[in-house]
């Protein structure tokens, strides 16, 4: 009997390392461009949350070095994103723009080093920690360059052959046109953009202010892509666009944000500029970065884009705000397992938002940086190979209207394997209110009956399981399973067919 408890427990802790070898599905082979140069979600970090737009070079070093230094990015965490602000913005009028109209580096913020710009620069040291370098866009042309009448790299077309009097959402900095990809030079204009940021060492865009109405512009940008020769992530941000939308970005992005902001940036947000100029006092209360009550509409939007999420592009809830401890994060731990857990079951992108290290600081003080605990929870291999299985999981059960009243939500998918994943999530924002026990079953979560019964390995290993307790136990070919789970709280379970 010992024995063969011990060699289901072996079996537990190594079947979810098969999810690893991502192969390709019917899925993938209907995408155009599956996955991008990563077949997984990205993993890694993006300097919005913490630092804003008063982000500065020798800052985002030392967030890079820190995920070497803490171990992050041996567990997968490999992306450095750099956000709004790296460009110039002199006002209204427009980001300022080079000779053919392409945005100028902020060499206030991001100085050259020699013969390379700031980006190049920071870019090198990016990949000499063995990481990869993530930028930020946003579609349409610089009305400065409209007014200039930049000409088109290698064409004989200029700015304003391909620009519309449409404004482009730009939110930070405006004075953005949209661009008419009917008319000759419109390609051109984005190769050559793509062409630059490629020769920078560029290996991801987040492409933002994107509506139902930039479907061109996505499809324009993954094209620059493709003809740049560089192994590009394309991530398409939420302007306002729908579910509308998600037949393009499936054929043409690699990842897409849909939901509004998940942190909670400060009073003044929507207000006043005092949020987007130094010395940014508006943005003083940037911490608490979020809170579980302000992204727990990220359930329904789970639920809604299920299908188009998979091995063949990813859908993205946004940060991932966990790290600075529960003061600086907004979330409980219960919340922060729950934000992990549900990212995860959705195989979304894993980009972290806040800081990674105290000797960094910003407009607002200084951080805690990276805490013990988060730490533990960023680095659950457990967890993180349910995202990294490209997977994406289905609501199969949701009980009650969340927010500050009881109700329960259920998530789960089946891996190619065979393996089931399943989060049972209780919504609930009174952190007064006693624990709930949320059940489903084998048969719910997609698995096919097992007369031999099921092993369920608690992934978190904290939950008080009503089936026996402990991280790993067996229930009976019936296949309830069932948990006691506290307020914004999560059970996440791998449940393993015996046959």
């Amino acid at each position: 009997m010992r024995r063969w408890t011990r060699a289901l427990t072996a079996m537990a802790l190594a079947a979810p390392m098969a999810v690893a070898a991502i192969t390709a599905t019917p899925a993938q082979a209907a995408t155009k461009y599956p996955g991008g140069p990563d077949l997984t979600p990205v993993m890694g970090w993006s300097g919005w949350s913490f630092l804003r737009l008063g982000v500065t070079a020798t800052q985002v070093r030392g967030e890079a070095k820190a995920l070497v230094s803490t171990g992050l990015a041996a567990a997968g965490y490999r992306y450095v994103n750099i956000d709004d602000g790296w460009y110039q913005c002199p006002g209204p009028q427009g980001p300022n723009v080079d000779a053919h109209g392409r945005w100028m580096v902020n060499t206030a913020h991001y100085p050259n080093v020699g013969s390379q710009n700031g980006i190049q620069a920071l870019a090198a040291y990016v990949h000499s920690l063995g990481l990869k370098f993530g930028i930020y866009e946003t579609a349409g042309i610089s009305k400065q360059a409209v007014a200039k009448n930049t000409p088109i790299l290698g064409t004989s077309y200029t700015a304003d052959d391909i620009a519309t009097t449409t404004p482009q959402n730009n939110y930070n900095c405006g004075g953005m046109d949209r661009i008419d990809y009917s008319k000759p030079g419109a390609q051109a204009y984005v190769d050559s953009v793509v062409d630059e940021l490629a020769s920078w060492g560029v290996d991801y865009i987040k492409l933002d202010g994107v509506t139902n109405n930039n479907g061109p512009d996505v499809k324009a940008w993954q094209a620059a892509i493709q003809q740049s020769g560089r192994p590009i992530v394309l991530n398409i941000t939420q302007g306002s666009y729908t579910i509308k939308l998600a037949p393009v970005l499936k054929e043409y992005a690699n990842q897409w944000e849909f939901a509004p902001d998940i942190e909670i940036n400060g009073p003044d947000e929507g207000s006043a500029n005092s949020c987007n100029f130094p010395p940014f006092t508006g943005c003083r209360s940037v911490f608490p970065l979020t809170s579980y009550a302000h992204w727990s509409d990220r359930f329904a939007d789970v639920a809604s884009w299920q299908p188009y999420g998979g091995p063949g592009g990813f859908n993205d809830y946004d940060s991932i705000e966990v790290g600075d401890g529960s003061t600086a994060s907004g979330m409980t731990l219960a919340a922060s397992e729950s934000q992990l857990s549900l990212w995860s079951l959705g195989s979304a992108p894993l980009i972290l938002g806040g800081d990674l290290t105290s000797a960094v600081t910003n407009a607002y003080g200084t951080s805690a940086g990276l805490t013990p605990r988060d730490y533990s929870l960023l680095t659950n291999r457990q967890v993180i190979e349910v995202d990294q299985d490209a997977i994406d999981a289905s609501r199969i059960a949701v009980t009650g209207s969340g927010g500050s009243k009881p109700g329960d939500q259920v998530f789960a998918k089946v891996e190619q394997h065979g393996d089931g994943v399943v989060g049972l999530f209780n919504t609930t924002t009174d952190l007064s209110s006693k624990p709930v026990t949320i059940s489903t079953t084998a048969a719910a979560i997609g698995l096919r009956p097992d007369p031999h019964g099921y092993l369920v390995l608690d992934l978190w290993g904290r939950q008080s399981v009503a089936a026996g307790g402990g991280r790993i136990f067996r229930i009976s070919a019936a296949g309830v399973i069932h948990a006691t789970v506290p307020a914004e709280g999560v059970a996440l379970y791998r449940v393993i067919p015996l046959r």
